[in-house]
Parts: structure tokens; sequence; C-alpha cells
């Protein structure tokens, strides 16, 4: 394997860096975790099941990186201090925060409960806040930071039955140029990357109905549901001094599906069955 060109080595090199990765276990956030370790950064990877935490540890340790299992309820705004305290410990310091964990419950509105609620706004909302917040003084004391909030097509694409999991995410988004407004002057950039329809664990049953799926790739220009591992350029670029000036935006993953609707598209969907 070639080295890399110098110029790609000095703007996306994650070496000597430490990130903190939230719902790191699975998923996107696995992906993300291993990806950032092969830049070169040490990840304290984070989640509420041991035994799938020390996987991704186990994996970025098999390719030669640096990885710290650590374990949290982010639905606790004291457990989320104490992520952060125990990921600057841990790691010695705290250069990048992604903020990726979320859950989700699947429900009308008039079905959703006073729990339902609380609970997807704690963590996938509230942690962030305070994620965050507890991230800054760490991150000032090294002379600046990165952080980025994973969020979702929710943002802009109305869907029913994630009402409350689509408030978080657009709640996210303001977030994002609030935080990055503030603490511009600290020299942390915050930024949101978005993913549009993912196949992932979470996502596969969704996938594997064919009536769902019809309807998903009617939406998708590229007729495809995004993988995870495209969402690593993305999230590269802002976690590295590539994006040194770059804050307050929010990069959107979608495969086109914002962009707007293909009525021949369709018409191609409906010949093909």
């Amino acid at each position: 394997m070639t080295n890399p060109s110098p110029i790609l080595e000095r703007l996306f090199s994650l070496k000597g860096k430490a990130v903190l990765l939230t719902g790191a276990s699975g998923g996107i956030g696995q992906v993300l975790a291993t990806t950032l370790a092969e830049a070169g950064a040490a990840v304290g990877v984070h989640g509420r099941d041991l035994v799938r935490v020390k996987e991704t540890c186990a994996m970025i340790e098999a390719a030669g990186g640096r990885a710290v299992p650590l374990l949290a309820d982010l639905a606790e705004v004291a457990e989320c201090r104490k992520l952060v305290a125990e990921a600057h410990e841990a790691l010695g310091r705290l250069d990048i925060l992604v903020n990726c964990a979320a859950t989700n419950r699947r429900k009308p509105i008039v079905e959703v409960t006073e729990d339902d609620f609380d609970t997807i706004m704690a963590v996938n909302l509230r942690s962030v806040y305070f994620l965050s917040q507890a991230a800054h003084p760490f991150m000032v004391a090294q002379g600046g930071g990165k952080i980025i909030h994973i969020g979702s097509i929710n943002i802009f694409y109305g869907l029913d039955t994630v009402s409350v999991y689509g408030v978080t995410k657009g709640g996210m988004a303001q977030l994002t140029k609030v935080m990055a407004v503030e603490w511009a002057a600290d020299n942390i950039q915050v930024n949101c990357v978005t993913p549009g329809f993912m196949r992932t664990p979470l996502s596969k049953p969704l996938w594997e109905d064919k009536q769902k799926a019809r309807w998903f790739r009617a939406r998708i220009p590229f007729r495809r549901p995004g993988e995870p591992e495209e969402l690593v350029g993305a999230v590269l670029l802002l976690a590295s001094e590539a994006s040194s000036y770059i804050t307050g935006q929010n990069i959107v993953v979608d495969g086109g599906v914002l962009a707007g609707g293909s009525w021949l598209r369709d018409e191609a969907l409906a010949e093909a069955e």
C-alpha cells in the first residue's frame, strides 16, 4: 500500500486525536468508530451493551487502532456528564465528539405516551445538549475541537409514526447552528451530518418489506438505500483539519431524496413490477 500524499495526510489524518463516539456498538456508529480509528484517532466507544461495545473495540484493535469501551445511559444527564469525563480521562484528551446515539418508538401521534415522548427526547436531544456542554471545557482547554451531530432526513421530511423522533432531529439541527455561533470564539466547529434512508440493522425489516421497499425506492433517485459506509466521507471531513472553516452546517447524505421527485423514475419502477 502506498503512503498517503502529504496534502491528504495534512488535511484528513486524525493521528494524535481523541474521539468520543456515542452509539458506537453497531450500525452507523460502529462504522464511524472503525473509520475514525483507521484515520488515526483513539476512540472512546460508547454503548449500553458491554458485549457489543467490546466487539467494536476488538474490530478497531485488530486493525491496529486504540479503543476504549465506555458505558452510559444517555437518558440520564448525570451519566452524560460522567461519560465525557471518563472518555477524557481514559484517552488523555478530547478533540472530537460525535453524537450518534439515538432511539425511536414508531407510533401514531394519538398513541404516543409521556414515557415515549420523554425517553426519545432525552436520548436523542437532551443528551446531545449536555454531552456537548460537558465536552466544551475540555476542548477549550486544548485550544479547540470538533462536534458532529448525526441527524436524520426527518429534519426536513415529515413521516408518520415518527413524530417525536422528527422533533428531536429538528431540534438537533437548530442546536447545531446555535452551538456553532456561541463556540466559534473557542475554535470549536459544530456541524451535523444528515443521513437519508439508510440500510442499518434497525431499518433492515423495512427494506425486507416489499411494499415499504418500493416506497423508499420511489423517493430515492439512486433507487437504493444508503449504506453506513457512505456517511464516512462527510464525517471524516468534519472531524479533520479539512473543515477548519466549516461550522453550523448540515451535510445531507441522502442519495438525492431532498433534491426532488421524478415522474420518469416512478414510471420505470411501475413497469419493472
